[in-house]
């Protein structure tokens, strides 16, 4: 006879465990303390098992029930309904030990070797910094969009718009590899680009107009900071690199400046890229030096031609000077970049003529 609640419920503890008996070998185990669990028995090979499917009543007779069916199909398909079982719980155990966090370090130390040591540094600081304080110690099987989300916007709450963007794309790239692993199905992070605040799209601050910016390289010229700070933004003003090119300058990257073709090979390992940028071959930066540039050498090259740099830090001497120096640099380089495309001359004379301008005017 089929089971139901009400008989489930009526069941009295005896001397000894005795079962109450549902259809297809389902049935309740009535214990002598009064529990009542749900077994079932099945025969794989030639050889007799049991499966426990819980407690009644946190386990309902329809659940019992829709258990027992799952397994008499797994045993239809020729599969040990326990060994499928077992190997379930082992790998939900397996899945809660892969956090986000163990999961992105690897993701990081398999990705690093294609990046520059600093960017390698700056994405493995993002993320202990923003990310795996709130979710590295989730299951990354179970991190849903919506956890990535309230991250991001704790990220633009604090104003990092361009940030929060950064730290999804590596967020997702975790994800990517992890997907590749065969550790979880789908990338949570993908498409939560388009939920997070646009980035407001401005050009960086820069003078266009000519008379100001001689006024700007005039106030430079009379700022007070030490020589080989003023002749640093002399020498951008000149050149128009990046400020990060201007505090790694060697003295051994500079050729023929007792010549006719004076010039600044800047090494491609120097260059903004990845590690295929930085190792290209024929990749060198090659900055042509108008006369000015070759005199504001001349006159550095007797504070610091005893040193590999020609701009180096005033306490370490070895070191390049500080990066919030040369930050300065970076409003007068965006003024030279743009007046550079409004003077028409081949890209590779443009270093020469808007510094020779700069300074004639000056």
């Amino acid at each position: 006879m089929m089971l139901n609640d009400a008989k489930i419920r009526s069941a009295k503890p005896r001397e000894k465990p005795y079962k109450q008996t549902d259809g297809y070998r389902l049935y309740v185990l009535v214990k002598t303390g009064g529990s009542k669990l749900w077994k079932w028995s099945y025969a794989y090979g030639d050889k007799q098992k049991t499966m426990h499917f819980g407690i009644y009543p946190m386990v309902s007779h329809t659940q019992a029930r829709a258990k027992r069916d799952e397994a008499r199909a797994q045993l239809a398909e020729g599969r040990d309904p326990g060994v499928v079982k077992r190997l379930l719980i082992e790998e939900n155990l397996r899945a809660a030990e892969l956090t986000f966090e163990l999961v992105a370090r690897e993701w990081h130390a398999n990705t690093r070797s294609q990046w520059a040591q600093v960017h390698a540094d700056d994405v493995l600081r993002s993320l202990e910094r923003d990310v795996f304080p709130l979710i590295g110690a989730l299951p990354i099987g179970e991190l849903k969009p919506p956890h990535i989300l309230s991250l991001l916007q704790a990220i633009e709450d604090r104003g990092a718009i361009e940030t929060a963007k950064r730290v999804r794309q590596r967020i997702s790239a975790a994800f990517v590899y992890a997907i590749a692993k065969g550790i979880v199905d789908i990338d949570p992070a993908e498409k939560l680009g388009a939920a997070l605040k646009p980035l407001r799209k401005g050009r960086q601050p820069a003078i266009v107009d000519l008379g100001r910016l001689r006024k700007m390289i005039d106030d430079a010229e009379s700022d007070y900071a030490r020589p080989i700070t003023r002749l640093a933004l002399r020498l951008l003003a000149l050149t128009s690199v990046r400020p990060s090119e201007i505090r790694g300058a060697q003295w051994t990257e500079f050729e023929d400046l007792d010549g006719r073709a004076p010039l600044w090979r800047i090494p491609a390992t120097r260059m903004k890229g990845d590690l295929d940028r930085k190792e290209e071959v024929g990749g060198d930066h090659l900055v042509p030096l108008a006369p000015q540039s070759v005199a504001v050498l001349r006159a550095l090259w007797p504070l610091t031609g005893s040193c590999e740099l020609l701009f180096p830090n005033e306490r370490h001497w070895h070191r390049p000077m500080s990066e919030m120096r040369s930050a300065t640099c970076s409003t007068e380089r965006a003024t030279m970049v743009i007046m550079s495309r409004m003077v028409s001359v081949p890209p590779s004379r443009r270093h020469e003529r808007v510094g020779r301008a700069a300074r004639e005017g000056a």
